[in-house]
């Protein structure tokens, strides 16, 4: 019976092991999906500070609380939490809940508005996550569900458990 030698990491253009690359999601609010409709998705760029980067390269980032503002025809993530890791940035103060500005053309920016301005509208953080080494945050056009919306959503989760146990349980 022949065993199989483990591989070693495999060598990027770069030379740097594909194990060191950052995974492309960062954070993600799942409470978003369940407290809103999500309409419509965007993809904006973020204006951070190095050592923002570098936390977020460790996954230190929270968005669950988190909301996007429209303020002077700029849209704003409040509440978005990266927490400051201790080797960095002696110089400059860490400060974790700070309002950061998003990128979007303004074509896109003023469509968001006018549909924000409609009833029952709102903004919100869907996920961070990496492209080509830029951080992004994927924006939701977002209207709020009502109660008995999250009611069924909750029995819909319950249901497409007991169906999976029930496959399983078969398939023992």
């Amino acid at each position: 019976m022949a065993t199989s030698k483990p591989t070693a990491p495999q060598k990027t253009s770069s030379g740097k092991s594909r194990h060191d690359a950052p995974p492309a999601r960062i954070a993600e609010n799942k409470k978003a999906h369940f407290d809103y409709y999500i309409e419509e998705r965007h993809e904006a760029g973020m204006v951070l500070q190095g050592w923002e980067v570098k936390a977020l390269r460790q996954g230190k980032a929270q968005i669950t609380e988190g909301y996007v503002v429209i303020r002077d025809g700029e849209l704003f993530i409040i509440g978005c939490q990266i927490n400051p890791i201790r080797t960095t940035s002696t110089h400059v103060p860490a400060e974790a809940a700070r309002t950061r500005k998003l990128l979007l053309h303004k074509d896109e920016i003023r469509r968001l508005v006018g549909k924000v301005e409609q009833k029952g509208y709102t903004l919100v953080p869907l996920n961070l996550h990496w492209k080509n080494s830029f951080v992004k945050c994927e924006v939701g056009l977002a209207k709020g569900k009502a109660e008995h919306d999250k009611r069924d959503t909750i029995k819909e989760r319950e249901g497409k458990r007991e169906v999976e146990r029930a496959m399983k349980q078969r398939n023992r």
